[in-house]
């Protein structure tokens, strides 16, 4: 199962970390994994590199597991939290299809 963690400071998204596989199909035919995987890179490159927000990423590939830590503040903090906020509704919506395959919190 993926998991996936928001992490929160009061009504702010700090990040989020992703981890494990889906086991929804084999890999490279995993449309859960896909959907997970698109979401993730699209967050992190509109956080990144287009707002620049200087988010810190860490990817331990051995674990399945990706994590994106806001720093403090950021200039385009409204846009960071409107990108992370739709990643979270998007993943909720894909954890409703796809009950067994993946989870959603928010710590």
């Amino acid at each position: 199962m993926t998991r996936v963690e928001f992490t929160t400071e009061d009504d702010r998204i700090t990040g989020f970390t992703v981890s494990g596989h889906s086991g929804y199909a084999e890999a490279g035919s995993d449309i859960v994994c896909a959907a997970v995987s698109a979401a993730v890179a699209m967050a992190e490159a509109t956080i990144n590199d287009v707002c620049g927000a200087k988010a810190k990423v860490r990817v331990k590939e051995e674990d399945a597991r990706i994590t994106l830590t806001l720093p403090t503040s950021c200039d385009e903090e409204e846009s960071v939290q409107a990108v992370l906020s739709g990643m979270m509704l998007y993943l909720c919506s894909l954890r409703d299809e796809y009950p067994d395959n993946i989870e959603v919190l928010e710590v």
